[in-house]
């Protein structure tokens, strides 16, 4: 791994089970599987290697969730779109390939193929045929039947903005909600594991285990600095905290002027990307904002919890912050 990113999560999933569906031409072996085995060293990720024929593959991955019963899916690409099938489970979707019989035929997926990843059967190459592009067709065929309120609170779509593959984010959000952006393109690197893929397993954790966390409000003034751009240890701080609080973003509601209003959650989403998807409030009210935390520019006599001066004596810069609340240890 990369020593950037070598950071645990060991209070994440713990003692459940994750199951990984790899994409297209990979396998279990995947660097993903390693990288996510290593950052969530108390859950148990497992996964296997996918056969070629979409109706073996389903039967197979059917078969693993009777036998694990997972606390989490999580599928990229292709698997992403046999994720979307294993109805009961909540799932996440990474750049799913919804038009996977297309996908194929547009980026040179045709005859001989390699596999990316060892698999534990030795094989190594495969041969796509009109056939089986027929077969994976008939398969997406079958994505988003039967979708009731409860199934669709099961399941998160995360799109990377540069993909240059799969194009599928209109599609998922015609049936889901929780569709998501992040800063990427179609491979999960380590980086994006790390930056958007976790802090949604712990929202996800959190939902499963009942955990309400402390919640904490951000300004857009405590963000921005003159030049409109995110003040100095700001990401750093937004990440430290994404650990232990529920953060929301507030910025003012302008309701004679929408394009302004637009324009600070397009700033939200480009810098604080994923994370922060349906964080934002438009308020200009704090007595109206129940939590713990208020991050400002200016002093809030009227919320009811705590307020963080930002540029006073006491909390010159994020720095300041960032010391404060690890001193508090997510309190």
């Amino acid at each position: 791994m990369d020593n950037q990113y070598i950071k645990t999560y060991p209070e994440l999933m713990v003692d459940k089970t994750i199951m990984y569906v790899h994409g297209f031409g990979s396998a279990a072996s995947t660097n993903t599987v390693k990288v996510l085995q290593t950052l969530l060293p108390n859950a148990h990720v497992i996964a296997e290697d996918l056969p070629i024929s979409p109706a073996e593959t389903m039967e197979l991955l059917h078969a693993l969730c009777h036998q694990h019963k997972p606390d989490l899916i999580i599928g990229t690409s292709m698997g992403g779109m046999y994720t979307e099938m294993l109805r009961g489970y909540d799932r996440i979707l990474v750049n799913p390939a919804f038009n996977m019989g297309d996908t194929m035929a547009e980026h040179n997926m045709m005859g001989k193929q390699v596999f990316q990843n060892p698999r534990k059967d030795g094989v190594q190459e495969f041969i796509v045929t009109k056939a089986l592009v027929k077969e994976y067709r008939e398969m997406t065929t079958h994505n988003f039947l039967d979708l009731d309120d409860e199934e669709k609170g099961r399941v998160w779509g995360l799109f990377g903005d540069e993909d240059p593959v799969v194009h599928t984010f209109d599609i998922f959000r015609e049936h889901y909600p929780q569709a998501i952006h992040f800063h990427g393109e179609h491979r999960l690197t380590e980086k994006v594991i790390h930056h958007a893929l976790i802090p949604l397993i712990r929202q996800i954790d959190d939902k499963q285990e009942g955990r309400e966390r402390p919640v904490v409000y951000i300004t857009m003034n405590a963000m921005k600095d003159s030049y409109g751009k995110p003040k100095s240890c700001l990401q750093k701080a937004y990440e430290m905290l994404l650990q232990f609080y529920d953060i929301y973003i507030v910025a003012p509601s302008l309701i004679n002027e929408p394009q302004l209003m637009a324009a600070d959650q397009a700033w939200v989403e480009q810098y604080l990307s994923s994370p922060a998807w349906g964080k934002t409030i438009f308020c200009n009210r704090s007595s109206l904002l129940l939590g713990d935390y208020i991050i400002d520019t200016k002093e809030h006599p009227d919320f009811m919890g705590t307020g963080i001066l930002l540029g006073s004596d006491e909390f010159k810069t994020w720095e300041e912050v960032i010391v404060f609340f690890e001193r508090l240890g997510g309190q």
